[in-house]
């Protein structure tokens, strides 16, 4: 692995890490959303290590009960560790605020695609540059309930 991805992942980690230390540490009062957008607690399972595994997402479209992430890595041209968990192990948890619950994420499909993506860009525009920004396609992901 080159030194800059390295140093992008370990960036990544730090952030998500000191994210969450805000959140704990202000009992919720600080870091629950950002940019205009909720954010959630998104706890997976790892692909290759079985582990239970914890990072913070904002939430740029949510309806009801059904919740989009996007997997944009910034525009990196690898996708998230989180995305690639959830592909394996779709049923994960997240929290949002004090609640905790149980979801199946799924990939959106094309017609899904097509109606979120200027939602997710109105919403926070960065998306928009992150999609310029790299060469592969930055899944949408769809979490229901289960």
């Amino acid at each position: 692995m080159s030194v800059l991805r390295s140093s992008t992942d370990f960036g990544f980690k730090a952030l998500n890490l000191f994210h969450r230390s805000i959140v704990r540490v202000s009992g919720g009062r600080i870091g629950t959303s950002a940019f205009g957008m909720p954010v959630i607690t998104l706890h997976t399972v790892g692909r290759t290590t079985g582990h239970a595994h914890s990072t913070m997402l904002t939430v740029p479209v949510m309806d009801s009960d059904r919740i989009v992430l996007v997997a944009s890595k910034g525009g990196d041209d690898r996708d998230p560790d989180w995305f690639r968990n959830l592909m394996a192990h779709p049923d994960a948890e997240l929290t949002m605020g004090d609640k905790r619950r149980l979801v199946r994420a799924r990939l959106a499909t094309e017609e899904e695609r097509v109606e979120l993506w200027p939602r997710v860009i109105a919403t926070y525009k960065a998306y928009g540059s992150y999609r310029n920004r790299t060469k592969r396609e930055i899944p949408l992901v769809i979490c229901e309930p289960r």
